[in-house]
């Protein structure tokens, strides 16, 4: 998942945030002069410096939000001053990027830790920083002057000159103010803004209350009948004699799948599916806040709005691109249900035409065994963190012309982290730097993200390059065991790549401009770059590169690969049909969907589930509380398939000249992933291709 803060110009674009633990409201200084930097402080930091991360305390949040919006402040009003006939898009433009690039480069760390930090003083602090901000943002995207200024500019002789990307940038800052609201009136826009900054909170509370929703199963010896040795020395309580399963993806995972306790299976899977369940209150305040904004601006929902700014254009095309694939899917999604009966059937004695939820991990890895001849515990022996990272590395370098140095005791949040940097291996220039997060602890962010630190952006004092981190919870290493990841489908061995692949867009980087950089592009595109980077571990040519017995060493026995890469497709009718739903679900709520009549947001995810899913949910439960792209992603989810269909067909040519061949692989980093968003993506796709982009290979790599 792409974690990160979005700033084009001066339209600000929040996707998720810290919790908010106060109402702070930041008031800009009567003096607009620069602002004093406070000293040592380790959130502000010099040209392609790393944060001292190790010495950050509470106190250095509020510092450095403070001088990060008197630096905001102070320089709004040297654009604004420009006399109009004197202004250039250096003096205008320019300057609001590297503005808000060094905001971000501030910013950014604390919303970061407010995600990672295990010091809940921090964490608090970055709540109330990240509010903060936020609602100095909604003000100077909505100030008034601020749009005169690039109003005259564009206006002028010196704008019509420009071309490229220059053009680009001022062209898309005009739009954005457009769809802010400045054809309307100053009392609407004044309503728009009390909308955005009650979003900002509503969604805060949102990821709030999922990030803090903590529970656990204490079971005895017998609900761990089926489980392997080690899983039961790991989730072993000495002080209780009981067995702990928190609700984290290592712990429950195991769980889910081997243990033959149907009724423990379902205990977890309530508490699972239960989280953030408060959310089923704070949902509607949050469609309703961007229903009211959307028709302020002129639109019927706020899906219309948003969608004439991205790829479809408009939610018709959604609508028939989902269900397109629902059509597509359903034969194989009821072939796969079909099975499990079958199953069902033959090991419980039990006809019923009914799959539940919690039974579906268990029935599903039988199956497996059976049918392939596959056990998940036999593969993860070659699947070992350290190498899977490895082989990440590997590929990349034969691929896109990368090296990976790691750097010896970085300043970091916890001793778990680790920290690399990235070379050009023609140039020896190096690209960037990124931190690696890779374990489960308590009020961690709890799923797998890339989160931007600092974009790569043309500085006066040379290129600034990127820095990022990834976040993950794999399983962590014991005395008696190494983080071993599950392969795939939907393993962590592809989460890491999914991940890495978020990572490597933001790292080749080559744009002069900030609000272009790296993964600053469309929603509905973002995530191309990395799904299609979880193909690799599906090839054997690549899988050979890292794919090791853990204690042998010896390489990933054929005739495993070959049954891995036959079983590969097993459940993509379901898996996949889940997308049409969370698909289909993000898009009801902010298209159909009057949250002041009508359905409950319950009732609408039950009635979407029986349409689309083949399977039964779990009873009183909440899943549609927990789906947290409901804020970041609203009326977005539908770029997760939207973007494979791309991703799968820049994919095929690889496939075509070689998946590790280096000519195709430095022409993908040059033209889809270096330009960022100073390009279309439909222009990078092509350009890509050479033709138009399609659906083919996606339905093919499905299996259907």
């Amino acid at each position: 998942m792409q974690m990160k803060i979005i700033v084009l110009s001066i339209v600000f674009i929040f996707i998720n945030g810290c919790a908010p633990t106060s109402s702070n409201v930041y008031e800009s200084p009567k003096s607009v002069g620069h602002p004093k930097k406070p000293l040592n402080n380790p959130l502000i930091v010099r040209f392609n410096a790393h944060n001292d991360f190790s010495s950050l305390q509470a106190e250095h949040v509020k510092s450095a939000t403070d001088y990060a919006l008197e630096y905001g402040d102070y320089m709004i009003n040297r654009v604004i001053t420009v006399p109009n006939n004197e202004r250039t898009f250096e003096n205008t433009l320019k300057i609001q990027d590297d503005s808000w690039a060094v905001m971000d480069r501030i910013i950014n760390p604390i919303y970061l830790m407010g995600e990672v930090h295990t010091d809940p003083n921090i964490r608090e602090a970055c709540d109330s920083a990240i509010i903060k901000y936020s609602r100095w943002a909604n003000d100077a995207s909505l100030n008034e002057d601020l749009y005169n200024s690039v109003k005259s500019y564009s206006l002028s002789e010196n704008a019509k000159e420009l071309k490229g990307i220059n053009k680009k940038y001022l062209y898309d800052t005009m739009r954005g103010y457009k769809r802010l609201g400045f054809d309307l009136k100053k009392e609407r826009r004044d309503e728009l803004k009390n909308i955005k900054n009650r979003l900002t909170k509503i969604g805060l509370e949102f990821n709030k209350n999922i990030t803090d929703y903590t529970d656990t199963l204490v079971v005895d010896e017998e609900a761990m009948d089926g489980t392997p040795e080690w899983y039961k020395k790991s989730m072993y309580d000495s002080k209780s004699g009981k067995y702990k399963i928190d609700i984290s993806r290592p712990s429950r995972t195991p769980f889910m799948r081997y243990s033959t306790s149907e009724e423990a299976r379902k205990d977890l899977s309530r508490k699972y599916l239960n989280r953030g369940n408060k959310n089923l209150e704070v949902i509607p305040k949050m469609v309703l806040e961007h229903m009211n904004m959307a028709k302020i601006l002129g639109y019927r929902s706020y899906a219309e709005y948003l969608l004439e700014d991205r790829m479809p254009k408009n939610p018709q095309t959604v609508w028939k691109f989902e269900e397109d694939l629902r059509n597509n899917l359903k034969s194989k999604a009821e072939s796969e249900h079909n099975e499990l009966l079958t199953l069902k059937k033959r090991i419980w004695g039990i006809d019923d035409n009914q799959i539940n939820y919690w039974n579906m991990f268990f029935l599903e890895n039988i199956l497996t065994n059976e049918k392939y001849e596959l056990n998940d515990e036999e593969i993860k022996q070659y699947f070992e963190l350290n190498n899977v990272r490895d082989g990440m590395f590997k590929i990349t370098q034969t691929m896109l012309g990368l090296r990976f140095n790691q750097i010896d005791d970085p300043s970091v949040w916890h001793p778990d982290v680790t920290m690399y940097e990235v070379y050009d291996t023609e140039t020896d220039k190096k690209l960037g730097d990124f931190y690696l997060d890779l374990y489960p602890r308590e009020n961690k962010y709890s799923h797998a993200a890339h989160f931007g630190i600092s974009k790569g952006w043309q500085t006066e004092e040379g290129y600034q390059y990127p820095i990022a981190a990834l976040v993950c919870n794999f399983p962590k290493p014991t005395i008696d065991r190494p983080s071993l990841l599950q392969h795939g489908p939907n393993g962590e061995v592809e989460t890491f790549f999914h991940e890495f692949g978020h990572l490597l867009h933001g790292m080749v980087t080559d744009v002069p401009l900030y609000g272009y950089s790296g993964t600053s592009v469309d929603r509905d595109f973002v995530e191309a770059p990395s799904q299609i980077f979880e193909n690799w571990i599906w090839e054997k040519e690549s899988l050979k590169l890292f794919a090791k017995h853990y204690q042998t060493g010896s390489m990933i026995p054929d005739e495993l690969l070959d049954r891995m890469l036959a079983a590969k497709n097993r459940s993509t009718g379901n898996d996949f049909s889940f997308q049409v739903f969370l698909g289909s679900l993000d898009l009801t709520l902010y298209d159909k969907w009057d949250p002041e009549e009508g359905e409950s947001v319950l009732e609408i995810s039950e009635r979407l589930h029986k349409d689309i899913l083949t399977w039964n949910e779990t009873p009183n439960t909440t899943r549609i509380a927990n789906f947290g792209h409901l804020n970041g992603y609203a009326a977005s989810y539908y770029g997760y398939a939207w973007s494979r269909a791309m991703a799968q067909d820049m994919y095929s040519s690889f496939k075509k000249e070689g998946i590790l061949n280096p000519k195709v692989g430095l022409r993908f980093r040059r033209q889809v992933l270096a330009p960022g968003g100073s390009k279309e993506p439909m222009d990078l796709v092509k350009d890509f291709l050479g033709r138009d982009p399609n659906s083919k290979a996606l339905v093919e790599s499905l299996g259907l």
